[in-house]
């Protein structure tokens, strides 16, 4: 199950990047500030994973 969350962790990150970059080479700043908060998603998503995985050991 954590592994699972994790998982959708890193491709929020990654998506995030994705769409992040694609706003700025377009110059579209909603499309750029999404990626940014879908990023962000991702990264808090991972940090709470590893928290647990910290104190679970």
């Amino acid at each position: 199950m954590a592994g699972d969350k994790k998982a959708k962790g890193k491709a929020e990150q990654a998506k995030g990047k994705l769409k992040e970059t694609a706003g700025r080479a377009v110059g579209n700043e909603r499309l750029e500030a999404e990626g940014r908060m879908e990023g962000a998603a991702g990264d808090a998503r991972q940090a709470k994973e590893k928290a647990k995985d910290v104190f679970k050991h």
